[in-house]
């Protein structure tokens, strides 16, 4: 990982703990043929759920599309909304919303956000993998959505 980028995020977690900001994201659980894609950041340490930030004037739906092709290449078809959640880590008041698809391509490229991407078997998790991404793909595995609640 870029020492820089990581420098860069303990400063940005710095600022939130003064601020407490009001954020909104999204994340997306892309699944193909009982497959998770989950990607690893240039500046954490585990896997997550694709997504980002929400910008002005964007919907959920267009903030996850754009996401993904600006991180992933990928094209999203039919998409579903799977929750909406709070988090309350690093200091933000972070709401979440969580879409699922199982239509989408990829042409992944170079990304200077995005370290790894890989397709996990749903069942064989990578060790590594945040707390938050594991809920969501077990919420998955059981059933158990539309959710909310905490992230």
């Amino acid at each position: 990982m870029s020492l820089i980028k990581k420098t860069l995020y303990k400063a940005a977690k710095l600022k939130w703990y003064i601020t407490r900001p009001i954020t909104m994201g999204v994340r997306i659980l892309l699944i193909q043929d009982k497959k998770i894609l989950l990607v690893k950041h240039t500046y954490q340490n585990h896997w997550y759920l694709p997504g980002g930030g929400v910008e002005k004037n964007e919907t959920l739906e267009q903030a996850i599309r754009r996401e993904c092709e600006e991180e992933l290449g990928a094209n999203l078809y039919d998409i579903k909304l799977f929750g909406v959640y709070s988090n309350f880590f690093e200091y933000k008041n972070d709401h979440i919303a969580v879409f699922i698809c199982t239509n989408f391509t990829l042409q992944p490229k170079k990304n200077n956000e995005i370290e790894k991407i890989n397709l996990f078997e749903v069942d064989d998790l990578p060790k590594d993998i945040s707390p938050g991404s594991k809920k969501r793909i077990q919420e998955y595995i059981n059933e158990e959505y539309p959710k909310h609640g905490k992230w």
